[in-house]
């Protein structure tokens, strides 16, 4: 399959009828609609136009919400889409290193723009199943112009809200010739005359002024990949020139010192955390930096990062979030009698850095992240009738500590319904999975790999080249 058809999804209706969603418990995630036991939700087209009790709406399409939980769809605010077809061939690495070894230095190298397309694919379907609605696509192995159209295309197919930052490759050859004014071709193909896509542009670059003024002169946010104890030191600079803005999204930010953190404050810098990530592959302490990003005033999205050693589930994330944060807590208190002795996330704030929080790191605030009169219609409904959740004690805790992908029987983005009855609609399984199956044959021949899905480690199939 040296190209991509792209005939494995075909759910692109739009419905004009009124839509209500009626007898939900809504968590709304809008401090003026509040939470409401009982309540109805109206959407006309992609957008809600109401919230409440009661609602009557004569031709309606009512949507029968008893024992369901509405919330708003969650926002993935750190995602390599393209190594979709890569999912759990590392589960048990222990560094960015062995990450490295099973995406940058191996099979990123022999990528065509199928593949990227089948990646991508795979991810975003694999995030609205999961209640994802939205995603940053941080896509570093743009290896031609055709790799980036694949990414985008395949966004576009799924029907996810996206921000696709194109990025430059890691490792092995790649056409520098594209890069990186293919920002601006992108934006001018796909982009510039589509105001109301729900995919859009941004770019992936590092510490790099010169990315960072052509992304700024095409209007687009810049995506860095940022750990703080390494590169922390060259904020104040950074600031002092003026080169931080909020048009910065910056990744991760473990082991920032406080003067770090109030300069991204100062400048406006969004930033999201990767509970499992950072702890997954041991960077730096292994502590995701939530607790000092809100001691300064910053409430940060969360991320999945990449899924080639864990699941698609922000569930999961949640998680894992809570009991880091509960561990490092009473590490603090009751061995070193720390000064910011960390606290319990509760399952509220949780739910709010999966979705408000993600949608203001992605700059989407005003259109998504709540259940709001005039945002976008993007909303799952939960099952709590299900035997894993009934009977819900408490809303905010079965969804933060006990509801699963397989709980979540519809999704809707843009007004438009995505995933029904628990399943995601429009996808042609075989053809999926062939296009899966082929993509990865051709990576692993490729790349001289030789799978063993009982593996304990991934062996390096190359000498790294790459020095980060």
């Amino acid at each position: 399959m040296t190209d991509y058809i792209r005939n494995i999804v075909n759910n692109q209706n739009v419905t004009s009828q009124a839509t209500l969603i009626r007898g939900a418990t809504i968590l709304s995630m809008d401090g003026n609609v509040g939470n409401i036991e009982r309540g109805d939700i109206l959407i006309n087209g992609s957008t809600i136009t109401a919230v409440g009790q009661n609602l009557d709406v004569p031709g309606a399409h009512v949507i029968d919400a008893t024992n369901m939980i509405a919330m708003p769809g969650m926002v993935d605010s750190h995602r390599h889409a393209w190594e979709g077809q890569l999912r759990r061939i590392n589960p048990n690495a222990t560094c960015l290193d062995d990450y490295s070894n099973a995406t940058h230095f191996s099979f990123a190298k022999y990528y065509r723009p199928a593949d990227i397309y089948v990646g991508n694919l795979l991810t975003a379907l694999g995030a609205i199943d999961a209640g994802i609605t939205t995603m940053i696509d941080n896509s570093h192995n743009s290896r031609t112009a055709a790799h980036s159209d694949a990414a985008v295309e395949a966004l576009l197919d799924t029907g996810i809200r996206a921000i696709h930052a194109s990025g430059a490759p890691v490792a092995g050859e790649w056409d520098k010739a594209h890069w990186p004014g293919n920002w601006q071709r992108l934006q001018d193909k796909y982009f510039t005359d589509n105001p109301e896509s729900l995919v859009s542009l941004a770019v992936m670059a590092q510490l790099e002024p010169e990315l960072w003024a052509e992304a700024r002169r095409l209007g687009l946010s810049i995506v860095t990949e940022f750990f703080g104890a390494e590169m922390g030191s060259e904020l104040e600079s950074l600031h002092q020139q003026g080169l931080l803005g909020p048009d910065n999204i910056f990744n991760h930010c473990t082991a920032l010192p406080d003067r770090g953190w109030k300069i991204l404050r100062e400048a406006g810098v969004r930033v999201n955390v990767c509970p499992r990530s950072d702890s997954h592959y041991g960077i730096e302490s292994g502590m995701f930096a939530i607790e000092a990003a809100q001691r300064h005033g910053i409430n940060p999205g969360l991320s999945v990062d990449n899924e080639t050693s864990y699941s698609t589930d922000m569930f999961m994330e949640m998680r894992v979030a809570f009991y880091l944060q509960r561990v490092m807590g009473m590490h603090q208190q009751q061995c070193c009698d720390s000064e910011h002795a960390l606290k319990t996330l509760p399952a509220a704030q949780l739910l709010k850095a999966a979705t408000l929080d993600g949608a203001a790191c992605a700059g989407l605030q005003d259109k998504v992240g709540s259940l709001t009169p005039g945002k976008q219609a993007d909303l799952v409904l939960i099952s709590i009738s299900d035997l894993n959740l009934y009977p819900s004690g408490n809303a905010f805790g079965t969804v933060v500590h006990a509801a699963e992908r397989s709980n979540i029987d519809t999704v809707m983005i843009g007004g438009r319904i995505v995933k029904q009855n628990g399943k995601v609609l429009g996808v042609d399984s075989a053809r999926l999975r062939a296009a899966i199956d082929e993509s990865r044959e051709h990576l692993f021949a490729a790349s001289g790999y030789q799978p063993d899905i009982f593996a304990d480690t991934f062996l390096p199939l190359v000498q790294a080249d790459w020095p980060g």
